[in-house]
Formats: structure tokens, C-alpha cells, sequence
């Protein structure tokens, strides 16, 4: 049933867009307007600002899943046989991933345009390297590889073995452990990347 694949997929790219693209966009615009400036001149560090930047966004993304889940269970029937608890872990922990890259890559850009070509392209590869639509076991054997270092391949095997096949935490702990370790590095090179000018 198409359904159980490619609603657990939408939530992913939902959460790719609002926590990733958005918080890029909204730097890159700060930049340009020059209201950045003004956080620049303060006593603030870079990890409060990473953190003042990134808040309302993960507080969106998991109000989208949340509005997802209720749409997919109201209108299509499908709800998850797992804890519901498990996957807003494994989204807040996707949220961290796609919300540092989104700042490091506003940290580098210096155009509004420049920030969406880069962006755009990590969301393409992640529709089609991560097993959202193309399933991975489909793909030749180096590409398979490659989707090791893809984070929405994580994300995605843990929330369709929590939706259909009823995983616990326990059960995908690997999972759990490659997006806590992605998240990690991408949240430090974010803040790193934040060159304060004085």
C-alpha cells in the first residue's frame, strides 16, 4: 500500500524544509538587510545565537509532525503501531542535522540566491540518496554505500519500522546513535562556523 511509504516520507521532507532551508533563508536574509549587524555588536556568543536563531523552528517542525501524524491517522487511516514517543526523539535529533546545516550553510553564503542553490541540492540528494521515494535496496551497490552518510536514511528507516512494523527505541539504536552522532557534528560546525566580527 503506497500510503505507509510515502506518508512517513512527507514528514521527512516537511521537516527537511522547516528546519533546514527556512533557517538558512532566514540568515541569509538577516545578512542581507543587515539586521545581523546588530546581533554582531552584542555580548551574545555564538552558541546563544545558533540556539535564539534555531528555537522557533524546531518548536515548528515538531508541530508540523504532530499535524502530520493527525492528518495521516484522520484521513488515510494510518497511525503508528510504535511509541509515538520514539519518533518525535528521532525528529528532534533530525531537526538538530537539518537545522545546523541550514546555518552553516547561511554562515558561508552571502546571498539569499547562493543559499538556495546550496540548499536545494542537499535536499534533492536526501530525496533520493536517503530510501524516501527510490528504496535504497534498489539502488547499485556503491550508491548504497554512499546513503550511509545521508542522514534522512536514518530517519527514515526508524520512522517506517515505528508506523508499520511497531520498532522500539531499543530495536533501532543504531539508527538513533548515527543521528545523535550527524547531529552532534553539524550543531558544532554550525556554531563554528559563525565568525563573530568585532
Amino acid at each position: 500500500n503506497f500510503k505507509n511509504f510515502m506518508i512517513p516520507a512527507l514528514l521527512i521532507i516537511l521537516l527537511i524544509i522547516i528546519c533546514g532551508f527556512l533557517p538558512a533563508l532566514n540568515l541569509v536574509n538577516e545578512k542581507e538587510t543587515g539586521t545581523i549587524e546588530a546581533m554582531n555588536v552584542t555580548p551574545v556568543g555564538r552558541f546563544i545565537f545558533v540556539l535564539s536563531k534555531l528555537i522557533p523552528f524546531w518548536a515548528t517542525g515538531i508541530l508540523v509532525i504532530s499535524v502530520g501524524m493527525a492528518i495521516g491517522w484522520l484521513v488515510y487511516g494510518l497511525s503508528p503501531k510504535g511509541n509515538i514517543g520514539a519518533i518525535y526523539v528521532a525528529a528532534i535529533l533530525f531537526s538538530l542535522i537539518m537545522s545546523g546545516m541550514g546555518v552553516t550553510v547561511a554562515n558561508r553564503s552571502t546571498t539569499m540566491l547562493q543559499s538556495i542553490f546550496v540548499m536545494f541540492a542537499f535536499i534533492i540528494i536526501f530525496q533520493l540518496m536517503g530510501g524516501l521515494f527510490p528504496p535504497i535496496s534498489s539502488m547499485p551497490q556503491w550508491a548504497q554505500i554512499i546513503t550511509y552518510a545521508v542522514p534522512p536514511r536514518y530517519f527514515n528507516e526508524i520512522i517506517r519500522a515505528i508506523y508499520l512494523k511497531g520498532a522500539t527505541m531499543s530495536d533501532l539504536w543504531i539508527q538513533y546513535t548515527c543521528l545523535a552522532a550527524i547531529a552532534a557534528v553539524v550543531c558544532v560546525l554550525a556554531a563554528l562556523s559563525y565568525k563573530k566580527r568585532t
